[in-house]
């Protein structure tokens, strides 16, 4: 059976900044985006600072390729309403940060924005998914192009070129059959292990360095304190989630009525909400982030 590796979300936090492990993320990235990836660095923005309160939610990590283009690559855990709002929110952010004042526009950087998510965003099956911008002509059966003039001074062939790129990965939808060197790598993202046949670029290194037993002991300390608190959260926001339906058909079946079933509904939805809270709050996230996640007031929340 192969070894367990450090989680992709552990990794980026503690491991995958050090330039010694460049290899790792370009080879996730050249499989993912179908090029040749070469880190040059990783930066610190405004949108991916690391800060206490993320550490069980979210981690992200901002990395700048040897062309100039901006790689956001955000990991979240658990259900968030408004994620694709805040993809956009997110490039957006990047694009204008990293515009110096009286710069030209034609210096905005190329941003892609990469979303491994471990919950049920939006509908759709599949489990790798690409949204770039191309203008669809209304009228005629073509797509509005760049001028002969732009593509040489811009160097680029086509306008989306010049606009965000998305990629979303919904981990939980993959049916753990590697098909080519990118399944390899979602595997590994699922599963946190690497089988020997794997051969997806940066995999090899990452089976040497992200190894849990290559951590020192107060990492490993902190990888399992780390590991333990999200399978906490986990299981408090699953159990809530059943006790709020729970509690939502019993009121409907005691008051007979729909407004007894929306009524224990919206109760449950609640109890939903003060759980996850409750759970924030003694991780020690602070009480801004925890009423913007759960929608509660400052007030309720200090009750807890």
């Amino acid at each position: 059976m192969p070894q367990t590796h450090i989680r992709f979300d552990w990794a980026i936090k503690k491991l995958l900044r050090n330039k010694a492990n460049y290899v790792v993320l370009a080879g996730f990235l050249s499989e993912l985006l179908g090029k040749q990836v070469k880190i040059q660095s990783i930066l610190e923005s405004e949108s991916n600072r690391q800060a206490e309160d993320d550490k069980l939610n979210r981690v992200d990590i901002l990395a700048e390729n040897d062309q100039g283009e901006l790689i956001l690559i955000e990991v979240q855990n658990s259900t968030e309403q408004d994620y694709f709002h805040r993809m956009l929110y997110g490039t957006a952010k990047l694009i204008t940060e990293f515009l110096e004042k009286g710069e030209p526009y034609s210096k905005v950087r190329k941003v892609y924005s990469v979303n491994v998510v471990y919950f049920s965003l939006g509908q759709g099956d599949d489990y790798i998914y690409q949204g770039k911008l191309d203008f669809n002509a209304l009228h005629l059966e073509d797509k509005l192009g760049l001028s002969i003039n732009q593509k040489k001074l811009f160097n680029i062939k086509e306008v989306s070129e010049i606009f965000p790129e998305y990629y979303v990965i919904k981990v939980n939808n993959f049916n753990d059959v590697a098909k080519n060197t990118l399944d390899e790598w979602i595997y590994f993202l699922k599963k946190s292990q690497i089988k020997e046949e794997f051969t997806a670029q940066g995999l090899a290194e990452a089976k040497e360095n992200l190894l849990v037993d290559s951590l020192s002991e107060e990492e490993r300390a902190n990888y399992v304190r780390y590991m333990e608190n999200r399978r906490y959260e986990i299981s408090m926001i699953e159990g809530s989630r059943s006790e709020g339906r729970l509690e939502g058909r019993e009121e409907g079946r005691l008051e007979g009525r729909e407004e007894g079933r929306l009524e224990g509904r919206e109760e449950g939805r609640l109890e939903e909400k003060v759980n996850i809270a409750r759970t924030f709050k003694h991780e020690g996230i602070n009480i801004e982030t925890i009423a913007k996640a759960t929608g509660l007031t400052r007030e309720q929340i200090e009750k807890l």
